[in-house]
């Protein structure tokens, strides 16, 4: 790879100047320069926009800020009503549904005009409440704060807690004493998601980063020591890897998990022996995943050995080898299997079939099998990994495109279940008056893609509404249909919401991300367009009226297909958006790198280059016109560098060919997931509301 600069420095002009009724946007100063791989050169002249430390970046950045600030303050009437309209409807003093941990029950407290969460508990449903952490206190002082870790030792006497003030996701860990209310002198700098105590009390385990940001270590701690005395329990040297922390419900074993974007491991060690060697349960084979968990004498595991959707077997903890192993599901084609959890009595395997979830219960003692029954066609679900191991109640939430966030207790034994808590929706909010549906598009190849859609009763389907169109597509992520008290502010508006749930995803299976990764990553672009035009032929929306939304490789798929169909939208919202692909991948310093050659190729290989270049939506910014943009950024985003949506930005300023609106949003004091305090969070999304009611050309009132 040769990098070649050619050329002369061009003034820099990014002042922004009012005109009568008119503003002049930003202008990034353009530094020619060409990139030359396999033979092709490629023009790159923001690639000085990577100069963090350099003064114009910032200025550059603060100048496209003013400018979407001015630009949107018309809006700012709106955005209020918008905003009060979002708070209106959530319940500010709520309390969370309490878990089990031990004696006690541990539940979250939020609080009216309070950012953050305050961390509570109680000995039993009437003892007295002990506030915990209060995150509001912590936060003082820091324009963004995130509680990256949560951890009361076993006993319950000493709480682990990880903090996050910058948004680059390297974290504090500090030691409460629950009993003093007293923080321990210990402190850890450094650390990653994932705090995992041994059974003695004493013994913390932990990840911490390496220069491109991957969690490749794992340490150990000893409460009364210092961090430069802590332990290094395992090394991951295949930069493809990361390393994650976990523990068996049975709290016997701390869990070692290593994941490539194809490949898996775990390593086991004896949580009651905090010093001992992690252990192998499977060794890692090329494209071969697994997850584990454990009940007694044996590891329940499962794996894609003999089908890429999983099987589930039973594994001697004291054999690894294939001959002992007990097959108890066996692969299928059109179901895959995505985690199982291991309780005294039963086993919870949690499944997926035509894009929905699903719960088998498992009894040990007679293997008889039942599923937990769901009341709506299209829903999602997700398992809670806090109950005790001997249990006969298991906690799920609950919820669908007209249903809130609802969490039951469901006895797996009698087969009823609790309703523990439903995410109130204040206002006067009825399920009736709201329509769910599930169509599926023709994708290009012939393959029907799914789109969820929600609308409010009483819609003329003549093409005449307003839509907002949402897709991800990547990492074998699902995107799920679930609810949001916010997206009543436009349905009520007579919108219409839509998902599309394309390959790339894991909506339907590990074969539905297969096939839209590496070599067909564009099945996840042209399936979307697919969905885009059902809705305008259905008669749910037309053109002009139909916004799209994604974020991260979600707003790769943005840029694709504005660059792809740019006629098919009226307005797009890209959140931080992965858009210069050739220029990242090729930057192995760069965090998640060399992990996802895996996902979306190596720029090494001259095929996967050629392909990646295709369609990386920086590089295929073509001279004509384009739909209305928002496009946000964020200064310390460790996962999508904000220079990405800044330099597609500047392109795009340069070569499209209408007046429409181009706006870059940065956050100059967060990381890839925006604002951490709630009412900041409701603000942005009052914002990005706003944006679209203006770029649609839709009086809100």
């Amino acid at each position: 790879m040769v990098y070649l600069r050619t050329g002369v420095l061009l003034q820099t002009v990014m002042s922004m100047t009012l005109t009568g009724a008119g503003l002049e946007p930003p202008k990034a100063k353009i530094v020619p320069k060409t990139i030359e791989l396999h033979g092709d050169h490629r023009n790159d002249e923001y690639f000085w926009l990577r100069e963090r430390d350099n003064p114009e970046v910032r200025a550059y950045l603060e100048a496209e800020n003013r400018y979407t600030e001015a630009r949107m303050k018309d809006t700012e009437t709106l955005q209020k009503k918008l905003y009060e309209e979002i708070v209106g409807r959530i319940q500010e003093d709520d309390v969370s549904a309490p878990v089990h941990r031990g004696d006690y029950l541990y539940y979250t407290v939020t609080k009216k005009g309070l950012q953050y969460q305050i961390n509570c508990r109680r000995k039993g449903p009437s003892g007295a409440e002990e506030v915990l952490l209060d995150s509001n206190e912590l936060a003082k002082g820091h324009s963004y704060f995130v509680l990256g870790g949560f951890s009361p030792s076993p006993n319950q006497k000493i709480l682990a807690y990880a903090t996050d003030t910058k948004g680059d996701e390297k974290l504090t860990v500090r030691f409460k004493d629950l009993a003093t209310g007293k923080l321990l002198e210990d402190s850890i700098e450094g650390a990653y998601y994932g705090l995992e105590w041994s059974e003695d009390n004493r013994t913390i385990f932990y990840t911490i980063l390496d220069h491109a940001h991957r969690p490749y270590k794992v340490l150990r701690h000893r409460l009364g020591t210092k961090q430069s005395e802590d332990v290094e329990v395992y090394h991951e040297k295949d930069e493809r890897f990361t390393v994650s922390l976990g523990k068996t419900r049975s709290k016997a074993y701390i869990v070692v998990s290593l994941n490539s974007a194809a490949t898996s491991e775990a390593l086991v060690i004896d949580a009651r022996k905090p010093d001992s060697a992690p252990q192998t349960v499977i060794p890692r084979k090329q494209d071969v995943e697994y997850g584990l968990t454990h009940r007694g004498g044996s590891f329940y595991v499962w794996i894609n050995d003999t089908g890429r959707n999983f099987r589930l077997v039973e594994i001697p903890v004291s054999s690894r080898d294939p001959k002992d192993w007990k097959e108890l599901i066996a692969h299928r084609p059109a179901v895959t299997i995505e985690d199982a959890e291991a309780y005294a009595g039963h086993l919870v395997v949690t499944e997926r079939e035509k894009g929905l979830r699903k719960l088998r219960i498992r009894r040990f003692r007679d293997s008889a099998e039942h599923f937990v029954e769901m009341p709506e066609p299209v829903y999602t679900l997700a398992g809670n990994t806090d109950e005790p191991y001997d249990t006969k109640s298991m906690r799920f939430v609950y919820a669908s495109l007209t249903t809130p966030a609802s969490s039951y207790d469901y006895d797996m034994e009698t087969r009823t279940r609790i309703l523990v808590k439903r995410q109130p929706v204040l206002g006067g909010y009825d399920p009736a008056n709201y329509v769910a549906e599930r169509l599926e598009a023709a994708a290009a190849d012939g393959v029907r893609i799914p789109v969820s859609i929600v609308y409010r009763k009483g819609l003329k389907k003549d093409g005449s509404a307003p839509a907002l169109l949402y897709g991800y597509g990547s990492y074998g992520a699902p995107s799920e249909p679930g609810f949001a008290s916010d997206r009543l502010s436009l349905l009520d508006r007579g919108f219409v919401y839509a998902i599309a749930h394309v390959r790339g995803g894991g909506d339907l299976g590990k074969t539905w991300h297969d096939d839209g990764k590496l070599q067909k990553k564009r099945n996840t672009f042209t399936d979307f367009i697919a969905a885009a035009e059902l809705l305008i032929k259905s008669g749910y929306t037309n053109p002009k009226m139909l916004g799209i939304a994604g974020g991260s490789a979600g707003g790769l798929l943005m840029g694709a297909v504005v660059n792809m169909r740019p006629d098919l939208f009226g307005a797009v919202i890209a959140k931080v958006p992965f858009v210069d692909v050739i220029s990242t991948m090729m930057d192995k310093s760069l965090p998640l790198t060399i992990g996802e050659y895996e996902e979306w190729g190596n720029p090494a290989d001259e095929a996967a280059y050629r392909y990646m270049r295709s369609y990386s939506p920086y590089d295929n910014v073509e001279r004509q016109s384009f739909p209305n943009m928002l496009v946000t950024a964020g200064l310390n985003d460790p996962r999508v560098s904000y220079w990405e949506p800044a330099k597609w930005v500047a392109r795009l300023r340069t070569v499209k060919k209408d007046a429409n609106l181009l706006l870059l949003k940065t956050n100059m004091g967060a990381g890839h997931f925006g604002a951490s305090g709630r009412y900041e969070r409701y603000k942005e999304t009052a914002f990005d509301y706003a944006f679209l009611f203006k770029a649609l050309g839709i009086a809100a009132e």
